[in-house]
């Protein structure tokens, strides 16, 4: 079985919205190789530090918000 890291890095910025405190941090509970894929690609700042949450970048709160509906939420009834 092939991983496809796409979607697993769409699920974890996903779940990193649905922790956010002070509107754009988020606990960095999450394996370090999605974390660095997610920097890389622009969507949060540099998760390397001693923080125990990471940051947003404007670009990555905009997704995130949009993944996490897309993946976790049931449409209205």
């Amino acid at each position: 079985m092939e991983i496809d890291e796409d979607k697993v890095d769409d699920a974890v910025l996903a779940l990193l919205w649905l922790t956010l405190h002070e509107e754009r941090r988020a606990w960095k509970s999450f394996d370090w190789s999605v974390t660095d894929r997610l920097y890389q690609k622009g969507l949060i700042h540099d998760p390397v530090n001693r923080a125990k949450s990471v940051i947003l970048t404007d670009e990555g709160l905009r997704r995130a918000e949009v993944l996490f509906q897309r993946l976790f939420t049931r449409p209205p009834e």
